[in-house]
């Protein structure tokens, strides 16, 4: 079993760590996060150390859980979380216009994505996308969803993908 819920979290300068209840909430520079966690979790912050203990073992799936959650909200609060998309095939691009993500991904018709609170989109080339937020799970879920628009296909390789993404490529039909 993994006892990554009994590690103990350094807290950065400039990070402040608090806990009403079972909400805890973590300020930095780049912003405010809050998470709820499980009522049988004890969260306590002593000068730049941060610990979570549980009450009894019933809770031990959600220890570790915990721990990481607060540990992926004090990173994102100092330096931010990024996931970067690329896009392969003729015509496929990437277009911002105002809040709106346009892509072009093979369709009789451009795909229009609303991009939520808290994400901020870079477009370096028209092919390649940097999505960028402080909620971890936020810029992973977006992410997503934009590669869910055109999932590469693995005959030719044509999709959206992520850059560090290696996509298994098939052999085509032989001819008789």
């Amino acid at each position: 079993m993994s006892r990554i819920g009994n590690r103990t979290l350094t807290i950065p300068a400039g990070v402040t760590v608090t806990v009403d209840g079972n909400v805890v909430t973590v300020k930095g520079p780049k912003g405010e996060l809050s998470t709820e966690i499980h009522k049988d979790l004890t969260v306590s912050v002593e000068g730049t150390e941060c610990t979570i203990s549980r009450s009894n073992d019933n809770v031990k799936n959600y220890h570790g859980t915990a721990n990481a959650n607060i540990h992926n909200m004090i990173v994102g609060v100092t330096e931010g979380f990024s996931k970067k998309l690329e896009s392969l095939g003729v015509g496929y691009r990437f277009q911002l216009k105002g809040k709106d993500l346009v892509v072009t991904a093979g369709y009789s018709h451009p795909v229009n994505v609303k991009v939520p609170e808290g994400i901020t989109l870079e477009s370096p080339s028209n092919t390649e996308l940097v999505i960028k937020g402080i909620d971890k799970q936020l810029v992973g879920a977006f992410a997503a969803d934009v590669r869910k628009i055109r999932e590469p296909e693995p005959y030719k390789g044509k999709g959206i993908r992520y850059a560090d993404e290696v996509v298994r490529r098939k052999e085509g039909k032989k001819a008789a």
